[in-house]
């Protein structure tokens, strides 16, 4: 091999393989998602932080339709919305896999996930907003009976079964950012004694060192609600 094109190819492969992710670094559960999958996979990234107050041009032109983070940015091509970047980024990188190679594991995953996002999370909020209203929280709790009822069924560490899967990963909103919520709020949301699986699901899942790596300080996420929350 020509020792110039033996120099040059660590910089090509350097260049070929730019990732950049868009982000709000504070609090969000969403970024933190992504960060946890490329912290799994081990892709150097460089993180760009944005002011959600003042978006970046970048951040308008990379996601123009919802203007939001994160947005990851491989090789100049965006990509939005977490749980469409995990699977990207699943597909891309090997090693550990985030998703199940089974078609239809692979499909109950995307279910799992999608039931958490579109119904638990926003009935979770709305259970925190209210600070821990009765009808509020029942409803949170008739939603989050299924993923009980599903964690016993399999038996499992993890939803993912041994290791954390796209499941796992979207549903870490309940394990840390609702866990701080209550603290914050002097709330009690998911109860030990109404959802022993989830409880025990939540302390394997934050106390697992690729995703510990990447949740940001539990105090700065009780202070948030605090702040958005602490007045009834």
């Amino acid at each position: 091999m020509n020792p110039a094109t033996q120099e040059l190819k660590p910089v090509y492969q350097e260049m070929a393989e730019e990732v950049k992710l868009y982000g709000y670094v504070e609090v969000s559960p969403f970024v933190t998602r992504v960060k946890i999958a490329l912290n799994l996979k081990g892709i150097n990234y460089e993180f760009i932080q944005e002011d959600l107050d003042n978006k970046s041009p970048d951040l308008l032109k990379y996601n123009p339709v919802y203007k939001k983070v994160p947005v990851l940015l491989h090789n100049g091509n965006p990509i939005s919305e977490s749980l469409v970047i995990i699977e990207y980024i699943d597909e891309v990188w090997k090693g550990v896999p985030i998703m199940p190679n089974d078609a239809y594991e692979k499909a109950q995953a995307r279910f799992w996930s999608t039931f958490i996002a579109d119904k638990c999370h926003p009935a979770l909020f709305k259970a925190i907003g209210s600070h821990g209203e009765e009808q509020a929280v029942a409803e949170a709790h008739e939603l989050l009976q299924f993923l009980e009822n599903e964690l016993n069924v399999k038996g499992t560490k993890f939803f993912g079964g041994d290791n954390i899967n796209l499941v796992d990963i979207c549903a870490g909103y309940i394990a840390h950012w609702v866990v701080a919520a209550e603290e914050a709020l002097g709330i009690e949301v998911v109860t030990k004694d109404k959802f022993p699986k989830i409880a025990e699901w939540c302390g394997n899942y934050i106390n697992c060192q690729v995703v510990k790596d990447c949740l940001p300080p539990r105090e700065r996420v009780v202070a948030y609600y605090k702040g958005r929350f602490g007045k009834a």
